[in-house]
């Protein structure tokens, strides 16, 4: 049973840093690509960031890009986006997400808000 769990998130001011996490089970976490995805109040979810199975690709959404890292550790089955240089327009849910066997699985999400 894939099961996703985000956490970390919270109220930050402007420039703040924060460390999502994401506990991954009921797959073989290792040999799976995996994404953060964001969603704001009254906007569709929005693709943040990405990472292969072998950790050796990343990608980011302009936005973001130069402010959030997002990494993992295989053996502790965990993702994680590490976010710097917060602004308030990322304030948002958000969510870690596998594609396994053609399903699609989402976490609860974890909120960031961003202000002063």
């Amino acid at each position: 049973q894939v099961q996703l769990a985000e956490s970390g998130g919270g109220l930050v001011q402007p420039g703040g840093s924060l460390r999502l996490s994401c506990a991954a089970s009921g797959f073989a976490f290792s040999e799976y690509a995996m994404r953060w995805y964001r969603q704001a109040p009254g906007q569709e979810r929005e693709l943040v960031a990405g990472i292969t199975g072998g950790g050796s690709n990343t990608m980011y959404v302009d936005s973001v890009k130069g402010r959030f890292t997002i990494s993992r550790d295989d053996a502790e089955n965990t993702l994680y986006l590490q976010m710097n240089s917060l602004k308030p327009e990322d304030t948002a849910v958000y969510f870690c997400n596998v594609l396994v066997r053609w399903q699609e699985y989402w976490g609860q999400g974890t909120q960031v808000t961003v202000s002063s």
